[in-house]
């Protein structure tokens, strides 16, 4: 009928594949180490032999790339799902953003490597992969310089902050929660640092 959209049945088979792979590589880096993938063991979790991978993916890098790309889309989502939210004030508002970064990155280790370490040897991902990546920095740069935060220094210390809370946590303690219960008061000790006003006092209720 005239105004029905065509489906390509054959381009959704091979999106639905490639996601396969792509759950089937996450599942790998989960289990060996991000590291230690293989297009052998990706192929062993989707019923394929190893050859058949490059007619969806043209390395494994390239799988690294759609990864990569796949993981900062999730947080984009997330963060830019939460850009409208209200905050008592921008202390409140930096902690619950920085928290909302840790929980994600610590949640999952071969997910955070990928995101934020140079893990693989030799492998940067595409402009393609790397722009979710931007558009979560530029939302950051945004949301800071509302606050008065313009200093790029200022920002790349307190994402180093981030970074080494949530490599700790990690590192250390991976599933518990002690880097993160630091993080409330590395963030006050970095708004103390860059001028951020206290958070107005709550009135208490007349009786």
């Amino acid at each position: 009928m005239l105004g029905e959209t065509t489906r390509d049945r054959q381009a959704e088979r091979r999106l639905a594949t490639r996601l396969e792979i792509l759950d089937a590589a996450w599942a790998v880096a989960r289990d060996k180490g991000l590291s230690s993938l293989t297009l052998r063991d990706v192929a062993e979790r989707v019923g394929m032999q190893a050859p058949s991978l490059y007619s969806h993916f043209a390395s494994k890098h390239a799988i690294y790339d759609a990864m990569f790309g796949q993981a900062w889309s999730e947080y984009d989502e997330l963060d830019a799902a939460h850009a409208g939210d209200r905050f008592d004030g921008p202390r409140a508002e930096v902690l619950a953003k920085t928290m909302q970064f840790f929980d994600f990155a610590a949640a999952d280790l071969a997910r955070y490597q990928l995101m934020n370490q140079r893990t693989i040897p030799g492998f940067e991902p595409s402009p393609e992969a790397f722009a979710p990546s931007v558009r979560v920095v530029e939302r950051d740069l945004a949301r800071l310089a509302r606050l008065g935060i313009t200093d790029r220094g200022d920002v790349e210390i307190l994402f180093s902050i981030i970074g080494g809370l949530v490599d700790q946590q990690l590192a250390n303690d991976p599933g518990g929660d002690s880097r993160r219960k630091l993080l409330e008061r590395a963030v006050q000790m970095w708004a103390d640092g860059v001028g951020l006003p206290p958070e107005p006092r709550k009135r208490k209720a007349r009786k």
